[in-house]
């Protein structure tokens, strides 16, 4: 008998999870999946509209090499309150009766299995499968109560939807994000409370440069040069009294430093407070990306670079940003050079100690 896999959810957004979810369900059971969007889930209520939801699942399937996946309308169509999975079991085994189906939950929803509508005959009419994510203990009463089937997928990762929204984690196809920005969706409206238009467009393409930078040199987890892009800049309109005062409790050791680079510290002081940031490497991509230090990790030489030349800075920039994909440490250096002319050239200043310290170790040294 041939199967079917029945995968329903929110999707507030469809993130790499559920792909590599569904990926491996279908390769276990040998079985396509019907992605079953919900328009008016039980238990959430979701952030973004119906039409956006379903709209980047469509995408991320046919971007992801899921197109063989089905989306399924049954439950938009509904005209109910609340959608139940018992009503979509039975409509799925009245529309192929002779398939065996498969529910296919996600860890966190095992344990309040006993929750669900009909929970026991939804066990009696399907074969309910789930999958094991780290950091959650599953009730071994409930998976026999229920005679649930657990699918050993490796590399799903522990990003979740509210992660997404909130930026956090942006574990997500890169045409997710771009329709993201799009619409002004989820975390973008906040990161644009913090800058002004022409600052916000900035951030936009830094963050577009650091993900083909990032991707292009098969860096892991390039969406994190994506998030520290976004987010580099968002002190640059901040109130200077207020900077002095976070710059004295939090980074005294810096306060010295010539006033322009008070925004990098405050940056990475928001990012961590009001984003929740807590990626050690995206926090200090930010906190040192307009003067640079000594020993930067890749994901601060991206940032750095990226904010020098992202193409809207009014000048040829194509060689940088070319030398950049290609290499980043070479290509870290080339602006880092061409950074330090203007710098000169214009009077700037060089010799703070983070500046002075980056240029002694990637410009100088590299001489000798």
């Amino acid at each position: 008998m041939e199967s079917l896999i029945l995968y329903g959810g929110s999707f507030d957004p469809i993130h790499n999870g559920h792909l590599k979810l569904a990926r491996g369900a279908s390769f276990i059971l040998n079985a396509p999946v019907i992605f079953i969007p919900s328009k008016s889930p039980r238990w959430k209520s979701p952030t973004a509209n119906i039409n956006h939801r379903l709209e980047m699942l469509k995408i991320a399937l046919k971007t992801e090499g899921c197109s063989d996946f089905i989306i399924s309308d049954y439950e938009l169509n509904k005209d109910e309150e609340i959608n139940y999975t018992i009503d979509t079991v039975k409509h799925f085994i009245a529309l192929y009766p002779n398939r065996k189906i498969y529910l296919l939950i996600g860890a966190d929803q095992v344990n309040r299995f006993d929750d669900w509508k009909d929970a026991q005959e939804i066990a009696s009419l399907c074969k309910i499968a789930y999958v094991y994510r780290d950091g959650i203990e599953i009730s071994k009463e409930i998976v026999e109560r229920y005679k649930m089937m657990r699918l050993d997928i490796k590399g799903i990762g522990s990003v979740s939807s509210s992660e997404v929204r909130n930026l956090q984690s942006l574990d997500i196809p890169f045409s997710v994000i771009k329709y993201i920005e799009e619409h002004n969706l989820y975390y973008m409206e906040k990161v644009h409370h913090y800058l002004d238009n022409a600052r916000f467009n900035h951030s936009l393409e830094v963050a577009h440069l650091g993900y083909l930078i990032a991707t292009s040199n098969h860096l892991s987890n390039p969406e994190n040069a994506y998030i520290a892009g976004l987010l580099h800049d968002i002190a640059k309109n901040y109130d200077i009294s207020l900077a002095k005062n976070i710059m004295k409790e939090y980074y005294s050791e810096y306060i010295n430093m010539p006033l322009f680079s008070y925004h990098q510290f405050i940056g990475a002081y928001l990012a961590k407070n009001d984003f929740k940031i807590s990626n050690e490497d995206i926090l200090n991509a930010i906190e040192f990306h307009a003067t640079g230090r000594p020993n930067m990790s890749d994901l601060e030489k991206i940032i750095y670079s990226s904010d020098k030349i992202e193409p809207t800075r009014g000048y040829d920039t194509s060689l940088m940003i070319k030398s950049r994909v290609k290499n980043i440490n070479k290509g870290f250096v080339i602006v880092l050079k061409e950074n330090r002319k203007h710098l000169l050239a214009n009077n700037k200043d060089i010799y703070n100690e983070l500046t002075n310290a980056c240029m002694m170790q990637y410009i100088v040294n590299e001489r000798k």
